[in-house]
């Protein structure tokens, strides 16, 4: 039987048809076959004998079943096709292509096909050695992966993220990725090679197999690692080769494991940066300080195989001078490198004699260098407290200290803080004071400091008080000018009449701005205008001065009594002096530690005069010449003045 063009791969590749000088051969072949049948066969048989001789004909053949793969041998070998016997009642026949694999192949070799069709509309037996090699090949790569087997495969080129493996006539993905366990830049190297590969997924549906190298490396080097970590022993010293440098250390290849090798254990010293003291493939020698066998871990060190740089200043203690270099500059302080691996730290406190503390960066950069004192040693935490000012003496314990800054000293400080209730002002280093809010102007009300005084500008100030026991300075900044309301009170003085603006308006009283650039208040009843309206704010009106407190420095004013006449204001005062009078009794009862039947007729007395005495207008010219002073004196027992 010759086979017919049915042969194909399992990617639908057609062999071609069987014709010319094989269906020649076939019909030759057939009319031999009918010869020696007719020559050997009696000249008359029964319909038993026949049935009996075909039936011993059927079953001399072997049964073969379609889609399954058997053993044949070629019986016959031509330029175009290849004859194979499987044993069955006829002959297979192969296009001689599918043997381009097998140059040497020859008659009497034995090989595996696929039966794909049993007889074909010829009543040919169409064979496959293509589709028997794919079939197998797939079995076998499925046993691979089944059995977690490397197999060996031969690259064949190179494609879109990764390579191509030709593994037993099938082609398989190698992803990029899965060369090695470090990155592969050149993927042409590979092409050619024979390489073991470990199948890592099967997709029948598209004829696609992954397969990775880089997971048959690892799995070489976690034996390798079990193998290394069995052996390892705290404070062990191994040689290693750096393999990569990080900015937080370097991994040290031991032999077929990774150790990390932390920037801080490179030196006892800082280390900017890991790749300044290593460089790669350098050979170094390590310590292993701590491994852990579970999750393959090992930390390693350098600079514990060199002495500790503490051991070397046993020599320095506390109140000796050093001198060394700013290594790093914080918020809170400066750490400075005395050798390397010895540091200590600078508080920002102790910078500077000055209570206010500043940024370090005012006083040191990283890389100065610098002198400091040894304040504190921690030997065993290996910790170190230095100091800047204890080399410069404090400014509270000099001998002209209280010479300098004697009470009415005058003097100009830089403004340090600001707070609700005053100003702390730093005469020099070291030397603070504060001014009270009362004591920064004469004449203006201040809600807040900050009106008058900014932070880092200078102000002038005279020392008030000073206490060196509790290192304080009282300070006033209004001293520095003579106190105007000694003027103010020939100019200011009750019954006068000035202009004035409302500045603001509470709830009871109203701000006024006087032109002797002094503040007066005014209760809101007496800011009504003639029309009863009354007064705003920013308006200006005329106003007569009712009270002048010197002491106080306090003016009390009204724009209703310059057009009332003394007869709408006796009300008033008549209310006015009732409250004088019972102001002066509370001070004789104050006055009073024992009080006598007498010494009770007395005041009796005394109120009954008061209240009897009746309001007297102070002539205009009188109260020109009259002193301040009295008349503050006189202001509880006069009850017209009061009013006024």
């Amino acid at each position: 039987m010759v086979e017919d063009s049915h042969t194909s791969a399992p990617s639908g590749d057609s062999e071609g048809s069987a014709v010319g000088d094989a269906e020649s051969a076939k019909g030759e072949e057939s009319a031999d076959q009918s010869a020696e049948v007719a020559a050997s066969e009696p000249a008359e048989l029964s319909p038993e004998e026949r049935d009996q001789l075909a039936a011993a004909y059927t079953d001399s053949f072997g049964v073969v079943e379609e889609k399954s793969v058997v053993r044949g041998k070629i019986i016959r070998m031509t330029d175009t096709y290849v004859v194979l016997s499987v044993g069955y009642k006829s002959d297979g026949l192969i296009v001689r292509s599918e043997f381009r694999d097998d140059p040497d192949v020859k008659i009497g070799d034995e090989v595996d096909v696929f039966i794909e069709q049993r007889e074909d509309a010829q009543g040919h037996l169409v064979l496959s050695r293509k589709k028997a090699r794919i079939l197998q090949a797939w079995k076998r790569i499925q046993a691979a992966l089944d059995g977690d087997e490397a197999v060996e495969g031969t690259i064949k080129r190179r494609t879109k993220g990764g390579l191509v493996v030709n593994l037993y006539g099938i082609e398989a993905f190698l992803p990029g990725s899965q060369i090695d366990v470090k990155p592969i830049r050149d993927f042409e190297a590979y092409v050619g090679r024979t390489m073991e590969v470990k199948v890592v997924k099967i997709n029948y549906a598209s004829d696609n197999v992954v397969v990775s190298h880089k997971m048959l490396i690892e799995k070489d080097m976690e034996a390798q690692k079990a193998a290394i970590l069995g052996k390892l022993e705290k404070g062990q010293v191994l040689e290693g080769v750096i393999k990569n440098i990080t900015t937080f250390g370097a991994f040290v290849d031991l032999g077929g494991i990774d150790g990390l090798l932390h920037v801080t254990d490179i030196s006892w010293g800082r280390t900017p940066h890991p790749e300044k003291t290593l460089d790669l493939q350098q050979q170094v020698k390590v310590v292993v300080l701590d491994f852990d066998e579970e999750k393959r871990r090992i930390s390693l060190g350098m600079k514990q195989l060199k002495p500790h740089p503490w051991d070397e200043i046993a020599h320095l203690n506390v109140g000796d001078k050093i001198k060394g270099r700013v290594v790093n500059v914080t918020d809170y302080g400066a750490f400075i490198e005395v050798r390397p691996g010895v540091e200590g730290l600078i508080h920002v406190s102790e910078m500077s004699w000055s209570q206010h503390l500043r940024s370090p960066s005012e006083f040191v950069q990283a890389g100065d260098q610098v002198e400091a004192m040894i304040l504190s040693i921690e030997r065993e935490a290996h910790k170190m407290g230095l100091g800047l000012k204890q080399l410069k003496e404090n400014p509270w314990e000099r001998s002209n200290f209280k010479e300098t800054y004697c009470v009415d000293s005058r003097h100009t400080g830089t403004v340090r803080n600001i707070t609700h209730y005053g100003v702390f002002v730093e005469l020099e280093e070291g030397v603070d004071g504060l001014v009270h809010i009362s004591d920064m102007s004469w004449v203006r009300k201040l809600k807040h400091p900050s009106e008058i005084a900014k932070v880092a500008e200078p102000l002038d100030v005279v020392v008030r008080d000073l206490d060196t026991e509790n290192r304080r300075l009282s300070l006033s900044h209004k001293h520095c000018q003579e106190n105007p309301w000694d003027s103010f009170a020939e100019v200011l003085y009750k019954g006068s009449t000035h202009d004035g603006t409302v500045l603001k308006l509470t709830d009871k009283v109203a701000i006024l701005s006087l032109p002797q650039g002094v503040e007066g208040i005014a209760f809101l009843k007496n800011i009504v205008k003639a029309d009863g309206a009354t007064a705003v704010v920013g308006e200006s009106l005329p106003f007569v001065v009712l009270d002048f407190q010197r002491d106080e420095q306090r003016v009390i004013l009204s724009h209703t009594h310059t057009f009332k006449t003394p007869a709408e204001r006796a009300p008033d005062e008549v209310r006015k002096t009732s409250r004088s009078t019972k102001r002066a009794i509370a001070d004789v009862n104050k006055g009073v530690e024992k009080s006598t039947l007498g010494d009770m007729d007395a005041l009796a007395s005394l109120k009954k005069g008061l209240e009897s005495k009746p309001a007297k207008k102070e002539p205009k010219e009188d109260k020109k010449k009259a002193d301040p002073s009295s008349q503050k004196s006189d202001s509880s027992a006069s009850s017209d003045e009061k009013a006024r």
